[in-house]
């Protein structure tokens, strides 16, 4: 017979004993938490502030950087209390908190990075008709969707994970993750595995289908276009490529990492990589953002330190 039972909390058996150095640890994450915070909440103010950067793709921009507020917030107070605690657990109602912040973000962040694909394939391929396609009520509707559906689908998964009568309680990571905990179930979890295929299908099948064929229009008109056509996508399109392709990989290593047995690789190494698209994109972005869009970094330098 199967022991199981509701349980209660969850341990987090990925963090090491780091002695008196788990306070300078504490002192990075600390300041790397603030650099985040201040990097995002100004650009959203600059954006805010100037009526001339109130266009679709700084409004697709403002949302990417709202939602990277809102994915730290799902993990770097949680992990400072952590470094500093001697006993790594998290209630269960805490754990499933965070587990919907954290693929609520990842959710958003990946289509809202689509629907800026989509607006960069509107303003290369049909510059003349762009504002008459992109109308305030039509970005409007794409921030609602870039949020709502995610918010709703990520809602499903927890819900289908939270009554699951579990065989332990050992989660071998930093933070919550809804595999990780599937994977203690005692009885059939068929029903979360096919909305999982699902869930997982929709969301990439949807998303790298408006990346690919928005891109796919953007290099035909680059090739056929003019040199001042060519220019203009590359200016605009370098800075959300690499982003894409930054949180990608995160994104891809922590799904292969949850699946497959990593063991070989270094743990530090593991933690650092598992925590990659939750760290580093949100300070990523508004770095190169903010330093390759030169409307931004203008008003950005008018805003903080007055006219020039």
């Amino acid at each position: 017979m199967v022991n199981s039972t509701r349980t209660s909390y969850f341990t987090l058996t990925a963090y090491c004993d780091t002695g008196i150095f788990r306070y300078l640890l504490f002192i990075v994450v600390m300041l790397l938490y603030i650099l985040i915070i201040c990097s995002n909440l100004l650009l959203i103010v600059v954006i805010c502030m100037n009526r001339s950067l109130h266009e679709p793709m700084y409004m697709f921009l403002c949302s990417l950087f709202v939602n990277e507020l809102y994915g730290s917030s799902g993990l770097f107070p949680f992990l400072l209390t952590q470094i500093l605690s001697d006993i790594h657990t998290v209630s269960a109602s805490l754990c499933f908190l965070q587990i919907y912040c954290l693929y609520t973000y990842a959710n958003v962040q990946f289509c809202n990075l689509s629907v800026m694909s989509y607006d960069r394939y509107l303003a290369i391929c049909y510059p003349l008709q762009y504002h008459t396609r992109m109308t305030c009520h039509k970005v409007s509707m794409l921030i609602a969707s870039v949020w709502l559906y995610p918010f709703l689908e990520v809602a499903v998964m927890v819900a289908l994970s939270a009554p699951l009568q579990l065989c332990g309680n050992i989660i071998h990571k930093v933070y919550c993750d809804n595999f990780s905990i599937i994977k203690l179930a005692c009885f059939d979890t068929r029903v979360n595995n096919i909305y999982g295929l699902v869930y997982t299908f929709t969301m990439i099948v949807g998303v790298l289908t408006l990346i690919f064929y928005s891109y796919l229009k953007i290099l035909i008109i680059c090739f056929s276009g003019s040199k001042q056509t060519r220019q203009k996508a590359i200016s605009t399109c370098t800075p959300h490529l690499v982003s894409l392709l930054n949180f990608s990989f995160g994104c891809v290593f922590e799904v292969l990492q949850s699946r497959f047995n990593m063991n070989s690789l270094p743990n530090m190494l593991r933690i650092f990589l598992s925590l990659y698209f939750l760290t580093c994109q949100p300070l990523f972005n508004p770095v190169l953002y903010g330093l390759k869009m030169s409307k931004i970094r203008t008003l950005f330098k008018l805003t903080v330190f007055g006219k020039m």
